[in-house]
Parts: structure tokens; C-alpha cells; sequence
């Protein structure tokens, strides 16, 4: 794809000029904030802009959704949070909201409702493979062609939502080969930075759980470690720089992947 200029406009200028988006992009904390999870971010921005998608994100009034909080075990602010959320969506009447995380995913479609906020949330890789679907998005392998592909299932995306799917055919796409890790789907390992993990350093054990599944990628003798998850990614590049790939094997996020194919 071709590094044009991102056209990204808020709910309040949309708003301001009389117009609604067909869906709100809840772009999260890691991809507004965190170096590496931006380029995500940028990359299904691309995404959205070629495929003519008609959205808009909250920018300065989107907050955590209070997932970390809830993993914690601060209720109370995970309250505080999701309600002001609630309160920020209502006034912009939003229906449907696409993410690029998966835990925002979960705690806004899963954990909203119960407080009054009834969403269609889709994660990015759904939502990308319906464009694909639609022909609303095209994409060839390019660089990827033939390469071996492994990729990681989120925790919040695949045991707790049941998306196996959706990823694994946007990769066949890119006319790569899918190389399965021996625990893969519903028993997928996490890759450590699930529940709040993500935020302190681990106990002490043996080894940490995001080399042991980093190893377990690297078995597969791949060309691309496949993710769908910021803070996935961030774990399992974490775990590549503790190994001998370090600098030879890329993490990335399939929207990353789709950007790179030259039909873009």
C-alpha cells in the first residue's frame, strides 16, 4: 500500500458538520500511546481510507475502556470509566465500533452492555476479512507469498470470543503458508499479558510465560510471527529479542501484513 496521506476525522468535527460514520474506530490505549502498537494503528487506518470505510474516532474524549483496571481487581474504576465512556457514546449516538484490541474488544462487547452501553463490536481482523469478503479490499501476497506465517491467538480473541477463523483467512490471502504452533486455538497459550500482567513484572518461576511461547513460534521455523493484538505483539517481541532470531524475525499485526501487499 502506498504511504498516502491518513484521513482521520473525530465524532465531534463529523458531528459538527451535520454527519454521522457508519462505525466508530475505539482505537485503544497501546494504539494511541505505545511506539510500536501506533504503527498498528496507522496500518488499519490505510486500511479503512483504501476500502472507502466511512469513520470517525473519539481522539481527546476516548479514555481506557478499563480493562487493566477490572483485571486488577479495581472494580470501582473500571466503573468510573466504562460509565464515562457510555456517556461520551450516547451523546454521539454510536452503534458499531471497530478495535484493533482485543481486550477493549471484550470488556466493550462483553462488559458494556450490562451498563447500558449496547454496541456491534468488531475486532479489525473480522471487520478486514468482511472487507476482503465484501471486494470492498483487495490484496496479493507480495513479500509474503509462500513465506511461512505462524500466527498467535489473542487470548480475548479466540477462547473468550471464539474468533479462530477471521486471522487465519486473512492470511491464507496474502498466499502465505499458515504454519499452526502445537498449541494453537482453543488451546492457545497466552502470551503473558493478559490480566493486568502487561503492567507489573512477573513472578518468579522458571521462565517467563512469554518466552515460552515465543519458543514455541519459533518451532515452526517461521518467516513472520502473526499477531492480532498490541499487547501480544509487544510480548512475543519481547521474547524474539531474547532468542537467536532477534533481528531476523518480524512480529506483526495482519493489518501490517495487508499494507505490505503491493495490490494496496
Amino acid at each position: 500500500m502506498e504511504s498516502n496521506k491518513l484521513v482521520v476525522r473525530t465524532m465531534a468535527e463529523m458531528m459538527a458538520a451535520g454527519e454521522k460514520p457508519d462505525v466508530l474506530f475505539w482505537v485503544g490505549c497501546a494504539g494511541s500511546f505505545d511506539d510500536r502498537a501506533k504503527k498498528i494503528t496507522k496500518a488499519f487506518v490505510q486500511i479503512l481510507n483504501k476500502s472507502n470505510v466511512n469513520f470517525a474516532v473519539l481522539g481527546a474524549e476516548e479514555s481506557c475502556t478499563g480493562d487493566p483496571a477490572k483485571r486488577a481487581g479495581n472494580e470501582f474504576l473500571f466503573m468510573m470509566q466504562a460509565m464515562t465512556n457510555i456517556e461520551v457514546l450516547k451523546a454521539y449516538e454510536v452503534t458499531k465500533i471497530v478495535t484493533t484490541c482485543p481486550h477493549c474488544f471484550n470488556t466493550l462487547a462483553n462488559e458494556y452492555p450490562e451498563l447500558g452501553g449496547q454496541y456491534e463490536v468488531m475486532h479489525h481482523t473480522k471487520f478486514i476479512n468482511q472487507l476482503l469478503k465484501e471486494g470492498k479490499l483487495s490484496i496479493s501476497g507480495g513479500a509474503f507469498k509462500g513465506k511461512r506465517i505462524t500466527y498467535h491467538d489473542p487470548c480475548y480473541l479466540g477462547r473468550a470470543n471464539g474468533i479462530y477463523e477471521a486471522p487465519r483467512e486473512i492470511i491464507k490471502k496474502l498466499d502465505a503458508e499458515l504454519v499452526e504452533m502445537r498449541r494453537c486455538k482453543s488451546n492457545g497459550l497466552c502470551c503473558g499479558a493478559g490480566g493486568a500482567q502487561m503492567f507489573k513484572e512477573p513472578e518468579e518461576g522458571k521462565k517467563d510465560i512469554n518466552i515460552e511461547r515465543t519458543e514455541e513460534a519459533i518451532e515452526t521455523k517461521p518467516d513472520v510471527i502473526a499477531a492480532a493484538c498490541p499487547f501480544c505483539n509487544t510480548m512475543m517481541t519481547d521474547g524474539v529479542k531474547n532468542s537467536s532470531e532477534e533481528g531476523k524475525l518480524p512480529v506483526m499485526d495482519l493489518a501490517e501484513l495487508i499494507v505490505s501487499a503491493p495490490d494496496l
